[in-house]
């Protein structure tokens, strides 16, 4: 299901629900980021965990795996959004974004900015007040990539793995 055309670089690139056939593509795009090294891998015995974590993610309505295909029709980005209702902020619903990746062959057209802006209008238009997102402490980048769209580094984050 295509959710939107968006340019980048005098480029189309069309953002769609991420598809089980594009299942590999995301796993590469997640798996190629350093930070990201030690947990996530395109090992063929890691497979299993991955399909069952897209299949739950695509039944969950508040849940949209973005693909962003290319004109080739090569997917170079990725992104997950969640939306969340809550009681705070007098009953408001926020747009959760997770897991940006944009293949290194696609960087430096705009391509995140054009990703990004379009999160922020379907966040609006599904009525959520504000959109949020975490990045490792370690991304100096990223910060100021999403600092530059109007995000602030608001919160401090806590994990606990089990």
């Amino acid at each position: 299901m295509t959710l939107a055309t968006i340019d980048a670089g005098g480029s189309p690139f069309t953002l769609r629900r991420a598809r089980r056939d594009d299942l590999g593509a995301l796993i590469e795009l997640i798996a190629a980021d350093a930070f990201r090294a030690n947990d996530d891998t395109v090992a063929p015995e890691r497979l299993g965990a991955y399909e069952r974590a897209f299949d739950a993610i695509d039944a969950d309505p508040a849940q949209t795996l973005v693909a962003v295909e290319s004109s080739d029709g090569a997917v170079v980005g990725t992104m997950q959004l969640t939306l969340i209702p809550g009681l705070a902020r007098g009953g408001a619903t926020r747009m959760q974004v997770e897991a940006v990746r944009v293949a290194e062959s696609a960087r430096g057209l705009g391509l995140g900015t054009a990703m990004m802006q379009w999160v922020i209008e379907a966040a609006l238009a599904s009525g959520a007040v504000l959109v949020q997102l975490t990045s490792d402490a370690r991304r100096a980048d990223a910060h100021r990539f999403y600092e530059r769209l109007g995000f602030e580094a608001s919160h401090v984050g806590f994990k606990l793995f089990l």
